[in-house]
């Protein structure tokens, strides 16, 4: 006979009561730093063009808006993870949606490119302590039966924000200037505040790791010097320039001496022993490779919808609708497959469906009819409800329920990543085609502007809007420039999904069986 005690569960009877509304709340988080992105990737056109309307961003300072949160946000969660498990997840959590809140006030009114680079990396600074407190805290006010339940509805969350965010964006941009985009996240974080403050438990572990400035410090560096060196590399067009490849040496060179700090260090940031286990390290491999490809595509399909094919803001919110609903449909049911396919054949499947989506892109010319965008939107949001619920499952049960901070921070690190390396990547792809489709035509421009013109597509529009009636012949080279260099970009993507989609199938588990009593706690320790 069991005995009660045995029986008995662990979360505080008062807890499991409002468990839901907690996960409402939770998702109310999370929503503002996912919205933040999915509304700055309908705004990147409008922040790209000239005075008064935009910043006259270039390509290379758009991509720097975008990385410098991702970066930032990458380079702290662990250590935003162990603060959690060290002074309390809700506290974190709390401080996290503080900063956050400033940091969009302030880009809201940003001055120049170079501000509004700063003040994204604010802003990441506290989207790195809100995004693994809120999977923590999660993990923390739901019994393991109903974490997997919890996991999908919070990544449902996920595909929420992608909807709201290009249409909030869209309907801002038509009615308000640009920095409006970032002004909207002030009164959520309040909203968010105050309920958290009201409904949220705190919890910690009772074993926290010490902290690791050096490891932050070093991760960070090397980071930014790789995505700095492969930005630069795609405004130039040369990646064999001496600078560039001295810049992207020593952010590599930086990180080898991350990981061999981090495996001799008796406090690391990032505990290596957690990747002995197989099932683990193609987790979160794989998170990395499918926002790698992803981030990327998102980055030019704006300017695909905007500048080629003539849409407003509003009407690009729009087009992504499918994105975002198929996440929202599927993620919560994400589980039923696994259940009865397993893990590997789910994850696997759904790889192969971005692949195909990506692959999909590169099909696409200016008269492609608009519907085919909009399933290819759709599958991609199916695919990653399959991808993202089960992975996170994995991540998040693969560590003691006291190290949920560390499991949600190693999974949001290794997203992050892989998203900025993603936009640096396939973004200087993305130049570097597109400079060679368009340089032999620039040749009528005075030289001192041909260089930026032919940074992107908005820089040779821009230049061809000053020129006028003269400029005319310049906009359909730069179409068919940017189509070219979109196809090359896509590609690149389907084989990055692809590696993704061996990962899954050679290393993920396949239909789950169900675990002993502590088990699934134990399992990582035990894997060699």
């Amino acid at each position: 006979m069991t005995s009660p005690a045995a029986t008995a569960p662990r979360i505080p009877e008062a807890v499991h009561r409002r468990r839901w509304a907690i996960l409402g709340v939770l998702m109310l988080s999370l929503l503002i730093v996912v919205l933040d992105n999915s509304i700055l990737n309908v705004a990147i056109k409008t922040i790209s063009t000239p005075a008064p309307t935009g910043l006259g961003a270039t390509q290379g300072e758009l991509e720097w808006a975008i990385n410098s949160y991702t970066l930032v946000f990458a380079g702290l969660l662990f250590s935003a993870g162990l603060l959690g498990d060290r002074l309390g997840r809700k506290k974190v959590l709390l401080g996290g949606l503080a900063v956050f809140g400033v940091g969009s006030a302030l880009a809201a009114f940003s001055g120049s490119p170079g501000e509004l680079i700063a003040f994204r990396a604010v802003m990441g600074l506290g989207a790195a302590f809100v995004m693994p407190a809120t999977l923590a805290v999660l993990m923390n006010v739901f019994e393991r039966d109903e974490q997997p339940k919890a996991i999908g509805i919070w990544a449902g969350g996920v595909g929420l924000a992608i909807a709201i965010g290009p249409i909030t964006g869209g309907v801002l941009l038509d009615h308000f200037w640009w920095g409006s985009v970032f002004l909207i996240n002030v009164p959520i974080v309040l909203l968010a505040l105050a309920l958290m403050l009201w409904l949220a438990p705190d919890s910690r572990d009772p074993n926290p790791g010490r902290l690791d400035p050096v490891g932050v410090v070093l991760s960070v560096v090397g980071l930014v010097l790789l995505v700095y060196g492969i930005i630069k590399g795609g405004q130039l067009a040369d990646f064999t320039d001496p600078a560039v490849l001295g810049t992207i040496a020593a952010g590599l060179a930086v990180l080898a001496a991350f990981v061999v700090f981090e495996k001799r260090s008796d406090h690391p940031s990032i505990d290596v022993t957690y990747f002995k286990n197989k099932v683990f390290s193609a987790s979160v491999g794989v998170i990395a490779l499918v926002f790698f490809a992803l981030m990327g595509v998102t980055f030019f399909s704006v300017f695909y919808t905007q500048s080629v094919r003539g849409y407003s803001p509003l009407q690009t919110g729009l087009l992504m609708l499918p994105l975002a609903a198929a996440q929202m449909i599927f993620a919560p049911r994400a589980r039923l497959l696994v259940d009865r396919f397993g893990n590997r054949a789910t994850t696997t499947g759904a790889m192969l469906l971005i692949a195909a989506t990506l692959a999909a892109f590169a099909t696409f010319e200016a008269d492609t009819p608009i519907w085919l965008l909009e399933v290819v939107f759709f599958l991609m949001g199916a695919a990653m409800a399959h991808i993202m619920t089960p992975i996170s499952v994995v991540i998040m049960q693969a560590l003691p329920r006291e190290k949920a901070g560390s499991a949600s921070a190693l999974s949001n690190t290794f997203r992050q990543v892989g998203g900025a390396l993603g936009v640096a990547v396939l973004g200087s792809v993305m130049s570097t085609a597109y400079r060679g489709g368009i340089e032999d035509k620039l040749t009528v421009l005075p030289e001192g502007v041909r260089h930026t013109a032919g940074e992107s597509i908005e820089a040779t529009l821009g230049v061809a809007d000053r020129l006028g009636s003269r400029g005319e012949a310049l906009v359909g080279p730069a179409h068919d420039a940017f189509l070219h260099a979109m196809h090359v970009t896509a590609l690149w993507g389907t084989g990055v999904a692809v590696l993704g989609a061996v990962v899954v199938a050679l290393c993920l588990p396949g239909r789950p069986t169900a675990p002993q009593e502590g088990e699934g706690e134990r399992k990582l320790v035990a894997a060699e």
